[in-house]
């Protein structure tokens, strides 16, 4: 029995928040998360980008920037699956690996309330678009299922059986994608529903493909002959707007929720040719203009179906941007896909966990507002759900927070006591926030190692207490983490490391809720 047949309906429409206004139909929900996409890379968070992003620039003044989002992990399998059930990775087994070949089995258990069950519990239209990435399980032809890495993996599968355990078997009606990341790993296919469209028949050939800083992070895996490396977002924006503009037609008053999960801007920056040479700023730079444009093309894709206006907008990424991406950016285009933060994906420090997000909900969410509070994507759970007014379990979402009046902007206190990060290896590396500190229980940066990579050697930092067994910040007199003040605040340290501690017991960092199950 799935966890949703426990769900305690508060209302059954929601109440509408905006001073004056009577009650409304429930919120549709669009979530468009990028890859890779850096809190530098928008001009509405880093005035000094080089590049051009009018379309979400525009998103952020008709709603909201939250200033200080956090991805869950610092890379991407982690984050989307905290995404999708509101607790941190690496309270599960297996939470800090990231997938590659045939991708599984799905981290989401069989008995865990997921964000699209909650909401089509409520009586939404769910459907999945994009990267998946949070494991499934393919099969052979004697039905033994395959969950391992590597091309000999992908050769293996038998393309007539169904897939389990992907986006249809965790409360999505429709999914169309890849298992994991689509232009990167060994299995270059596209997924309709619970079944790969067409099979790959033949191994990618890399040759013809793009040759620059930016192309190196593909593998010479099994490719269809549908799936063209370069239109791989073009072809999820299709198949979204496909899906908004039949449910227009056919049912616009049932709420519906989109997930819409990009390839950009994730390596190799394989941009489409109508964007190639477009920024002034490489290849990678297009790409990012590319996922301005998609960006811009699902929002006027609502308004030309008359859904815009009950729509609520997260715009958002999975981690900080990539080492490559952020290296090759400063010193060939002056670009710092980072800024301002020390960092990068993988990395505990800032940049590789501090994204942009932008929230839009016409007459409920201030235009043109910001918010510096300390928020996760692992609140969107908490958050549609107080939105729909459900009252979750408390074995359900227990690292999420409703921030509903964050979005309001009336909020008076801090929504979490503390917040939670997870690096590279997973429960191996953990980080805990709160307020204007932050503990890296841990030396290193969590993920890359910058004393032996020549191309990090330049970005590495001395530290002073580098002997010591953590990092100790204060973001608000260092916000760039320069400064392990791990011995000299010692008191404090050891009250973050007991704080972590407990919320590793606890199994959860929010308090159980009053009256739940």
């Amino acid at each position: 029995m799935r966890a949703r047949q426990r769900l305690l309906t508060a209302a059954a429409m929601m109440v509408c928040w905006a001073a004056g206004a009577g009650a409304a139909e429930q919120p549709n929900v669009l979530v468009i998360l990028a890859d890779d996409l850096g809190y530098g890379d928008l001009g509405c968070f880093n005035a000094t980008s080089t590049i051009p992003t009018p379309n979400v620039d525009a998103l952020a003044g008709q709603g909201m920037r939250l200033t200080d989002a956090h991805s869950p992990a610092t890379v991407c399998t982690p984050t989307r699956y905290s995404l999708m059930t509101g607790q941190m990775a690496f309270r599960i087994p297996r939470g800090g690996r990231v997938f590659t070949g045939a991708g599984g089995p799905s981290l989401i258990a069989a008995d865990r309330l997921t964000l699209p069950e909650m909401l089509r519990e409520q009586g939404y239209r769910t459907a999945c678009v994009g990267k998946w990435h949070i494991g499934m399980t393919f099969f052979d032809s004697d039905g033994q299922p395959i969950n391992e890495d590597g091309l000999e993996a992908v050769r293996r599968i038998d393309f007539s059986r169904r897939v389990d355990g992907g986006p249809l078997d965790v409360g999505f009606d429709s999914f169309f994608g890849t298992a994991c990341c689509p232009t990167t790993d060994w299995l270059y296919a596209f997924l309709d529903g619970d079944r790969i469209r067409t099979p790959p028949t033949k191994q990618l050939d890399r040759g013809p493909l793009p040759k620059h800083p930016y192309a190196h992070d593909n593998r010479p895996g099994m490719v269809a002959d549908d799936f063209d490396l370069e239109e791989v977002d073009l072809t999820f924006l299709q198949k979204s707007q496909a899906f908004l503009r039949e449910h227009a037609s056919t049912d616009p008053h049932q709420p519906f929720f989109l997930f819409h999960a990009t390839q950009a801007v994730h390596l190799p920056s394989f941009p489409a040719s109508q964007f190639q040479g477009s920024s002034g700023s490489g290849p990678h730079g297009d790409f990012i203009v590319e996922f301005d444009w998609i960006v811009g093309q699902l929002l006027h894709t609502l308004e030309e179906t008359g859904l815009a206006e009950n729509t609520i907008v997260v715009v958002t990424s999975d981690n900080g941007p990539e080492v490559t991406s952020v290296v090759h950016m400063r010193e060939d285009h002056g670009h710092d896909p980072a800024r301002p933060w020390r960092g990068m994906k993988r990395d505990n420090w800032e940049g590789g966990h501090r994204v942009p997000m932008i929230v839009r909900w016409p007459g409920h969410v201030p235009p043109g507002s910001s918010s510096s509070e300390p928020v996760c994507l692992t609140d969107l759970m908490a958050t549609f759900a107080d939105v729909v007014g459900v009252a979750l379990p408390n074995d359900a979402a227990e690292d999420s927070v409703s921030l509903l009046r964050v979005w309001q902007g009336t909020q008076q206190e801090p929504v979490h006591d503390y917040l939670l990060h997870q690096g590279f290896g997973g429960d191996r590396f953990l980080a805990i926030r709160q307020g204007r500190w932050k503990l890296l229980a841990h030396v290193g940066s969590g993920g890359n190692n910058y004393q032996k990579s020549p191309v990090l050697q330049p970005y590495a930092v001395d530290d002073a207490a580098a002997d010591a067994a953590g990092q100790l910040y204060d973001l608000e007199s260092d916000p760039g983490e320069q400064r392990n003040l791990y011995r000299e605040q010692g008191d404090k340290a050891r009250e973050l490391e007991d704080l972590l501690q407990r919320s590793i017991r606890t199994g959860r960092s929010v308090p159980e809720r009053a009256g739940a199950a």
